[in-house]
């Protein structure tokens, strides 16, 4: 297999190296899916003796070894991670929509159907949409100001 490359030559009388290979793969289709990446030194000496080592932790944590009771318990029940959030909120297409979901969340927190971990989750989703919404009105807005500033001829094109 040959390299090719091509040189240039500037206007300062240096050579430039050009791209060595042409773009694409032209000979193969590239490494098959699902094969395994390469092995790092030591894994198979890790693998081999995975089942004791599993075992060994499980008897440690069992004497009362409270790092090895907690590696054990974190393998059983990992962190939760943040859950679905179920409400009813009204459909979200102005600023006053997004007020009335703000109340619903914020009775929903008094009332103790979600926590206000949730809730203050539920504000921030509200408060972008707010934002999203406040930007749209703003160009449809200022769009209608263009249309108008043009039509009395005060508008120059840019």
């Amino acid at each position: 297999m040959t390299k090719k490359v091509v040189e240039i030559q500037s206007g300062a009388g240096k050579k430039v190296r050009g791209r060595p290979f042409e773009p694409g793969n032209k000979l193969g289709r590239g490494r098959p899916k699902g094969s395994p990446n390469k092995k790092k030194p030591g894994q198979d000496l890790l693998d081999e003796y995975a089942p004791h080592l599993v075992r060994k932790c499980i008897a440690e944590a069992m004497q009362g070894d409270r790092s090895a009771l907690r590696l054990c318990m974190e393998r059983i029940s990992p962190a939760r991670r943040g859950a679905c959030i179920r409400m009813n909120l009204p459909p979200i297409k102005t600023a006053e929509d997004v007020n009335k979901a703000a109340e619903k969340v914020t009775q929903a927190i008094r009332r103790g159907e979600i926590t206000p971990a949730e809730g203050d989750t539920m504000m921030n989703i509200l408060e972008s949409r707010s934002r999203v919404i406040e930007r749209v009105q703003w160009e449809s807005r200022l769009e209608a100001m263009e249309v108008r500033l043009a039509a009395a001829g005060l508008l120059r094109a840019a």
